[in-house]
């Protein structure tokens, strides 16, 4: 039995986007700061780099994924394709809500104001988990299209 792969470059994107996932949003982000030395405002800089940085590669592989399977003859939707889609919305309200948001309250940490409590992290955590899932299953599913 001959495997033919229709879209290597979106495959290769797709692991790629889930491995930076993985380890920026799952580990780095919480890991940094058990380092010695980092302190909230310090630990919050960083993080506010990483995670700008994060999105725009998220963005670009994102750009990729879509020209690969553009370029690579696909001719209908399928469900399937709505766990890419899901992730892809994801990065948008991401881009365009949540990392602003975010970047607010790191900003007002780091200047030392009073922050009130929020649930964004918890959403931004949990659409990250949903993200994950659905690029890994998208990821699988296109192995077998």
């Amino acid at each position: 039995m001959k495997l033919t792969i229709k879209y290597p470059i979106a495959i290769a994107s797709v692991f790629i986007w889930v491995g930076f996932v993985g380890a920026i949003s799952f580990m780095e982000a919480w890991l940094k700061f058990q380092a010695p030395g980092i302190t909230l405002p310090l630990g919050l800089g960083i993080g506010r780099l990483v995670f700008n940085a994060l999105n725009k590669v998220e963005l670009v592989l994102s750009i990729v994924i879509i020209a690969s399977m553009v370029f690579g003859g696909i001719k209908k939707i399928k469900w399937e394709h709505l766990l890419f889609f899901l992730p892809f919305l994801i990065v948008v309200l991401q881009s365009t809500w949540l990392l602003p948001a975010l970047d607010i309250r790191a900003e007002m940490h780091i200047q030392g104001r009073n922050v009130p409590s929020s649930n964004l992290h918890f959403c931004y955590i949990g659409m990250e988990v949903i993200k994950v899932t659905c690029l890994m299953i998208f990821g699988i599913k296109l192995f077998k299209s």
